[in-house]
């Protein structure tokens, strides 16, 4: 039976989470960019 390398393992892990990281602040970009344009906000009359 091979022995698992943990190393890869960790290494994969790290990679993911990379990753995830990069994708949520992309979305956060799209959103805090695509938002002010969709729901402009009406000066107030006060």
């Amino acid at each position: 039976m091979p022995k698992v390398n943990y190393k890869h393992e960790k290494r994969q892990r790290e990679l993911d989470k990379k990753k995830k990281k990069a994708q949520k602040i992309k979305q956060k970009e799209i959103k805090k960019n695509i938002k002010p344009e969709e729901n402009p906000v009406p000066p107030s009359e006060t």
